[in-house]
């Protein structure tokens, strides 16, 4: 598969099974609940919306085989989640949803985009750093019930534009 395969989409409530399903598979200690997607998904629309998620479907089967969320509140916004099936890792579909919370962050005027990542995932920490995040400090025992740190990262969006066109080195 490759991300040119899948087409990124606004989430909408009908996607939550199968984004719990991708979510359990992906982080089966710290999953996120229905209810933390519908509450998420309830932020996401009107005119007050404070949140961006998307979901990436597979052309031929409409499978989901991604997902991305974005907060956003003033001039800060903050990556909630980003996850991509393991068989669509290092086709660059990471990098296409990281791209779409990053345009949504600027449509939202966010200044700073936050994220945390598990310390152990350096795969997603060098997607990070090749978008220009960088980190700034440590969360102890974030995720749980795995007692894991996250690295908190931080990308100030007028550094974005200079890492806009990051080379792909397939390791999403």
């Amino acid at each position: 598969m490759s991300a040119a395969t899948a087409v990124l989409r606004e989430m909408r409530w009908w996607d939550i099974a199968p984004v719990l399903e991708l979510e359990h598979a992906l982080f089966p200690d710290d999953a996120w609940s229905p209810g933390m997607f519908w509450s998420e998904l309830a932020h996401a629309r009107g005119p007050g919306a404070t949140r961006h998620y998307v979901v990436a479907e597979e052309t031929a089967t409409g499978r989901i085989v991604g997902y991305a969320g974005l907060a956003a509140l003033g001039d800060l916004a903050d990556v909630q989640t980003i996850a991509v099936s393991r068989e669509a890792w290092g086709t660059g579909l990471g990098s296409e949803l990281l791209t779409d919370l990053l345009k949504a962050a600027t449509a939202f005027e966010s200044a700073t985009v936050l994220l945390e990542v598990r310390v152990d995932n350096t795969r997603a920490q060098k997607l990070y750093e090749r978008f220009g995040f960088e980190p700034i400090g440590f969360r102890r025992g974030y995720y749980q019930p795995g007692n894991i740190d996250a690295l908190v990262m931080c990308l100030t969006m007028q550094e974005q534009a200079v890492h806009e066109h990051a080379p792909e080195t397939g390791t999403e």
